[in-house]
């Protein structure tokens, strides 16, 4: 983002809560206006066309990528300075045991780009709990994103999909 005296804001160097009503924490993130649920809806379904997907030994349609759908909810009558509440949906592509996916060449690079944005959003999450003097947050697009909804008064609700397989219990146990 550029400021009024044209010199560079580096907004990833920001905080939480900590950017202005109009900036971005990853550059290039499209932003909608919508005005109804179907608005809403039909954005989810570009999404999810727009969302590539591989057969793998262990998945039929294994998600190559991790998914966000970040609601701002503003009243026009409002400041558009104004803070506004985000609602974060987010669909994360699961880690691959590699050697268990038998996965390949580019998707080879996916599963491991998977596996390392999953694993610094852990490293966030650990050093919440451990109230941390340093929370890495820039070591991945998706925590700088996820940022100011990983911290402060924030509310944050994670299911998790597992499978009862004993043969999946390692992945289960990395999981939660």
């Amino acid at each position: 983002d550029q400021r009024k005296d044209g010199e560079f804001l580096d907004i990833c160097a920001l905080g939480p809560h900590q950017l202005g009503a109009k900036m971005e924490r990853v550059p290039g993130l499209s932003r909608r206006t919508v005005t109804s649920v179907a608005e809403i809806e039909s954005l989810i379904a570009e999404g999810t066309s727009n969302r590539a997907t591989t057969a793998t030994s262990m998945n039929e349609h294994s998600s190559r990528s991790h998914a966000v759908l970040s609601i701002r909810y503003q009243v026009v009558a409002d400041s558009m300075d104004a803070p506004a509440p985000v609602l974060h949906l987010v669909d994360l592509a699961g880690s691959e045991r590699i050697a268990r996916s038998e996965v390949k060449g580019i998707h080879l690079k996916e599963a491991q780009a998977i596996n390392k944005s999953l694993s610094a959003l852990g490293d966030v999450i650990s050093s919440l709990q451990h109230k941390s003097a340093h929370i890495p947050y820039r070591n991945s697009k998706l925590t700088q994103l996820l940022q100011d909804s990983l911290s402060g008064n924030s509310k944050v609700l994670m299911l998790c999909n597992i499978s009862p397989e004993e043969s999946s219990a390692s992945e289960t146990m990395s999981s939660l």
